[in-house]
């Protein structure tokens, strides 16, 4: 009996920290999470990438990986800020049957394209940032439009005047080109294993789905397109179509590259 309590206690107290919507990379293989997570293979390795929902349930989590076999995890929620937006264009907030209807349709399309992420990897370099910019809105953030709470920030947000050029964070494929309700111009690359990046409000789309970019490559030119304040561009990593922070995601995971 004493045994089973010190072994509970152990742990309890082994047990790490983990935050909502951050990643967390290992150079090993999850077998088993009820977490968001993907395993990007590699010639050599495996990269595990565990990622947590923004809106996954807080709590004890035990994670299982082929090398380090079974790790005790603590989700709780990130330092996250609230911020009220009013937006230039407040037809988009009204609920009615068209806006209904084009909201579920794009959100079927994204998520076709999040299922299908191609067995490649791509990721043979660092990310880079797609602009250089200072930052006017940070991912997590509780958006209240109009004095409304509407939902949260699944991105970053760069100062940009239009026409400003936006670059690939990384080689991968297009996935996804399209005018949307919320994203307005929008650009998706997957860049393989279900790693993706978002590149948002663009003024102008400069590639098409199908097309290969590499690193650097300009995608498109920023805009104040789909629902915003003003012109600026978002930028937004998901993992199998689930947010996370993508600046956290980013350094982590350039410990790992080349």
């Amino acid at each position: 009996m004493k045994k089973i309590i010190f072994l509970c206690l152990c742990l309890e107290l082994f047990a790490q920290n983990i935050q909502n919507a951050k990643s967390y990379i290992t150079k090993d293989e999850i077998i088993k999470s009820e977490l968001n997570y993907t395993n990007y293979f590699f010639k050599d390795y495996t990269l595990a990438i565990l990622a947590p929902f923004y809106k996954a349930k807080l709590g004890e989590y035990e994670i299982e990986y082929k090398n380090a076999k079974k790790q005790q995890y603590t989700l709780i929620f990130g330092e996250y800020k609230k911020e009220n937006i009013q937006i230039t264009k407040p037809q988009i907030l009204k609920k009615n049957k068209k806006n209904t209807n084009r909201i579920n349709k794009e959100l079927n399309e994204a998520n076709l394209v999040y299922k299908n992420s191609v067995k490649k990897a791509y990721l043979n370099k660092k990310f880079i940032l797609p602009i250089n910019s200072k930052i006017t809105s940070a991912y997590g953030s509780a958006r209240l439009f109009n004095n409304e709470v509407v939902s949260y920030h699944s991105g970053t947000d760069f100062k940009a005047a239009i026409g400003t050029k936006i670059k690939a964070a990384n080689d991968g494929i297009v996935v996804l080109c399209a005018d949307r309700i919320f994203a307005g111009k929008s650009v998706i690359i997957d860049h393989g294993y279900g790693v993706f990046t978002q590149y948002y409000h663009l003024s102008k789309i400069l590639v098409k789905v199908g097309d290969e970019v590499k690193l650097g490559d300009i995608v498109g030119l920023s805009g104040d397109t789909g629902r915003v304040s003003g012109p600026h561009f978002h930028f937004g990593v998901a993992i199998n179509g689930l947010s996370v922070e993508p600046l956290s995601f980013i350094e982590e995971i350039n410990k790992y590259l080349k």
